[in-house]
């Protein structure tokens, strides 16, 4: 039976009312008016012999490429988890009280990220770090009533780029001061731990200083640095946020990422997006709902706290299963590996490295070899300085052959 509501004559007219010419919307210039050879068709089995034949050709290498996406493992049982029919999806359902176990996965995802970061509550997660970084910004000037948002030169240049576009809709200032000078105009400091350099931040007594100003301090961690380094919470952070993707999911190209997003209990009704709270149902039991909701989509709509009314539900999915297989020993045994690793590698580039700071999986060396991340695309007086990255994945022979060839 075809389902293809279009008629013979509903072709028919469709042909008539086409152009003459279906390219000529397409430059000449960049037209090709040879013919183009192309192989005869295939059966399914010889198109996968040669699909497989042509795999064959790539030349698998070691990258050392970070800066927000990283190569780090993913257990097999995190993609047969998230690849689950009544998990795989994107989206909280619009009835989502009828979806129990989507609600609930994503319910421990927000008990382990608080655990993480050290916080009392998480929402159902953002798009990415960026967006989540410029949502706790705005989070920052409801609550003060301020509009001077203040962010360290060294935080990662997309993100504050997110940031100054979100700025801009809502007629906020960004200011990035190296020396994270704050006024009494100023709604929050943003910090990025490591930052944007691998460089660990010197945080000691920062928040007290922030605190002082009536101001809000934001962190942005990377998950996986928090197998080892002290929770943002810990040393007084107001919101954190940071790039979930290196927990359980693959770098995929560049996405889709995850956005971390944690408070503290008295910013709770401020947080964007969805929150999933435990309760019990009219028979006693327990059960998982949506609350605190002040969606733009909602009747509560004019009290909206974000027009993101999402969130990554699966790509969180695989968080939750990834923290949850790790645990807490495997997590810093990851961290571990990577701190270990990295200053493996700087040992052998200390002639070369720019910054004598202590780094965790990441850093800068001064080389016109094209390796890692041209930093000069982000700072122009940073020519021939590179990005390079160490995972827990990145083999001996590899750091050695790097060193002894760059």
């Amino acid at each position: 039976m075809s389902y293809v509501p279009n008629t013979p004559d509903d072709k028919k007219r469709l042909s008539r009312s086409l152009p003459a010419d279906l390219f000529a919307d397409i430059p000449a210039k960049i037209r090709s008016n040879k013919e183009i050879k192309l192989p005869p068709p295939l059966s399914e089995p010889e198109l996968l012999e040669e699909l497989c034949a042509q795999s064959e050709k790539n030349i698998i290498s070691t990258n050392f490429l970070g800066a927000g996406s990283y190569n780090h493992f993913v257990p097999s049982v995190v993609k047969h988890i998230v690849s689950r029919s009544e998990f795989y999806t994107a989206y909280t359902p619009y009835q989502a009280e009828m979806s129990q176990g989507i609600l609930q996965a994503i319910y421990e995802y927000q008990t382990m990220i608080c655990e993480l970061t050290g916080m009392e509550a998480a929402n159902a997660s953002m798009y990415d770090g960026a967006t989540a970084m410029a949502e706790a910004a705005r989070l920052a000037c409801r609550a003060t009533g301020r509009k001077e948002i203040v962010v360290s030169p060294a935080v990662h240049p997309e993100y504050r780029k997110t940031l100054k576009t979100y700025a801009n809709g809502g007629g906020l200032t960004v200011r990035v001061d190296e020396k994270r000078a704050i006024s009494n105009e100023t709604a929050c400091l943003i910090l990025q731990q490591p930052n944007f350099f691998g460089c660990i931040e010197e945080v000691a007594g920062l928040a007290d200083k922030v605190h002082a100003n009536r101001s809000l301090f934001i962190v942005s961690a990377d998950p996986i640095s928090l197998g080892l380094l002290k929770a943002p919470g810990d040393y007084g952070a107001d919101i954190v946020v940071g790039e979930g993707q290196s927990l359980g999911n693959p770098q995929s190209f560049g996405g889709p990422a995850l956005g971390i997003f944690a408070v503290s209990k008295k910013y709770l009704r401020q947080i964007p997006g969805r929150v999933v709270g435990q309760t019990t149902d009219a028979d006693g039991k327990r059960g998982f709902c949506l609350t605190l909701q002040t969606r733009e989509q909602h009747i509560r709509r004019e009290k909206a706290a974000s027009n993101i009314c999402s969130n990554e539900a699966l790509v969180a999915l695989a968080a939750t299963v990834y923290l949850s297989v790790m645990g807490r020993q495997g997590l810093r045994k990851v961290a571990e590996l990577c701190l270990q690793k990295a200053n493996y590698l700087k040992k052998k580039l200390k002639d070369r490295l720019v910054f004598s700071c202590p780094s965790f999986k990441e850093f800068v060396i001064k080389t016109d070899r094209p390796v890692g991340l041209d930093l000069s695309q982000f700072y122009p007086e940073m020519k021939n300085y590179r990005l390079i990255c160490v995972t827990e994945l990145t083999k001996k022979q590899d750091l050695d052959y790097f060193s002894s060839s760059i």
